[in-house]
């Protein structure tokens, strides 16, 4: 086996017992990037000198004793969202082609403080608006399992850099599903924290925890380790709240056998194509004997899509509206689209919807009294054309705009439970297929206990376990 084949936490292990040198690793993944990269375009700058460097200072810390954080040695990719000092950061923007920050915003600081080195940069779309991984600058991000089909978004970059193990643990973001979608169409591992868990400077609405910063990896072990070195308190966050990140450097499995679960096709909102729902209905065949109790159940979200439809305008005008002002011939679709579609919002309508997002986190959270885990896929559809912004139809019905076929996660995201995205096997047309495993309120750790379970539990068994596309050169792990 390769070292870029290794899990996050085996090469971490082995750096520390100095059986792997961080310059092997290094190596190891900088030429797996060289190889793989051309055919999928995921990543889109590299930082392979400085990498190095800290690779050579990491492997004279192990070799003289030093204390070691929890990521020593780990290769990382950021998505091109997160400022790097002294590395380039786009944000898939015209805008920014050669902007290079000075300073690294608090959650590159944090993993770069643990230990974690920065090889590259990842692909996303313009400012990460849109689940499709495409902009002006550097094009279009492939699937590796079928490089005509869609990667999803806007982590796309992130997802396919780690299915194709171009590095071992990766950033990524979320408002509607930017981490979940593309984890669910490459076969990864991803979690949408709670807000106030991995504290964030790039919010441009104060108290709003529709847009998260999360940990991407191929394992939940590896995904919960990450989280561990993205989890430092930063008070700059006024949504972030005091901690132990620690609680995140071992996750231990839940045992399954005591659990009340629910099981929802489509949280009884989201537009959710015929091929998924009997997809997921197999599945859930397949791994309901494993949980004390499982029922098919729709969580009360009825108006969820249209209220993440109103409370994102709110955000993406914030986010936005003076950059439209100064530079809108500069800007992609995705970003004038939506900014136009909040000038038609008005305040009254805005306003209804933030009780909306009210009433429907009571009524969700109410949900968890009765149950302890709710479970549903990670997309509405299976993967489709790389070269489709987004589905504009789901089996004959039309989308009422271009994030309403999200709807999977996107609801999820209006009452802001942490989500684990993991793989259950291949869809009926060879693509990965994923999973959305839902905790209670700022139960991280727990759920993240439930997906590792699943995790175990799907490895043994060859229709659940996950998918490595034949690009990537190795066998599961």
């Amino acid at each position: 086996m390769r070292p870029c084949d290794l899990s996050a936490t085996d090469a971490r292990r082995l750096i520390g017992s100095k059986t792997l040198s961080p310059v092997e690793l290094l190596d190891s993944c900088i030429a797996q990037i060289e190889s793989v990269n051309p055919v999928v375009n995921a990543i889109v700058t590299t930082a392979f000198e400085r990498a190095r460097d800290e690779a050579r200072e990491a492997e004279r810390r192990v070799m003289s004793g030093e204390p070691l954080g929890p990521l020593h040695g780990l290769p990382v990719g950021f998505k091109d969202l997160a400022e790097t000092a002294g590395i380039r950061t786009t944000h898939g923007s015209l805008l920014y082609r050669n902007r290079v920050p000075t300073q690294d915003e608090p959650v590159v600081a944090a993993v770069r403080q643990a230990g974690g080195i920065v090889v590259a940069k990842t692909n996303t779309p313009e400012f990460g608006a849109g689940a499709s991984t495409s902009n002006a600058l550097f094009g279009t991000t492939r699937n590796p399992f079928d490089v005509m089909r869609s990667c999803g978004g806007s982590s796309g970059g992130s997802a396919v850099g780690l299915a194709t193990h171009m590095f071992p643990l990766a950033h990524g973001s979320d408002t509607g599903g930017s981490l979940r979608l593309p984890a669910s169409f490459n076969g990864t591992v991803s979690h949408r924290p709670s807000a106030g868990v991995v504290p964030s400077t790039a919010r441009d609405i104060a108290l709003s925890y529709l847009e998260v910063e999360g940990p991407m990896a191929r394992t939940v072990a590896d995904c919960s380790l990450m989280l561990a070195a993205m989890a430092t308190r930063n008070r700059v966050d006024p949504m972030a709240y005091p901690l132990d990140p620690s609680q995140f450097l071992s996750v231990q499995p839940v045992d399954l056998s005591g659990l009340r679960v629910a099981v929802s096709e489509d949280l009884g909102c989201a537009p959710t194509s015929q091929g998924v729902r009997q997809t997921f209905r197999e599945r859930v065949a397949r791994f309901a004997p494993a949980f004390k109790t499982l029922e098919w159940r729709n969580p009360d979200l009825s108006d969820a899509l249209d209220v993440f439809w109103l409370l994102r305008g709110a955000y993406m005008l914030a986010k936005h509206g003076e950059r439209f002002e100064q530079h809108a011939d500069l800007l992609g679709a995705n970003v004038r689209s939506n900014v136009l579609a909040a000038r038609q919002m008005d305040l009254s309508q805005v306003s209804v919807a933030h009780r909306g997002q009210l009433r429907l986190y009571a009524k969700f959270q109410a949900l968890f009294d009765e149950v302890d885990v709710l479970i549903c896929p990670g997309v509405t559809v299976f993967p489709f054309q790389f070269d489709q912004p987004y589905p504009t139809e789901i089996d004959g019905a039309p989308m009422a705009n271009y994030v309403h076929w999200a709807g999977l996660t996107s609801a999820l995201t209006v009452v802001g439970n942490p989500v684990t995205a993991i793989p259950c096997g291949s869809d009926p047309t060879g693509m990965p297929f994923g999973i959305q495993v839902v905790g209670p309120s700022h139960a991280d750790r727990f759920t993240l206990g439930v997906a590792h379970a699943l995790e175990q539990l799907f490895s043994s068994d060859p229709l659940l376990s996950r998918p490595v596309p034949a690009i990537a050169g190795a066998s599961p792990r």
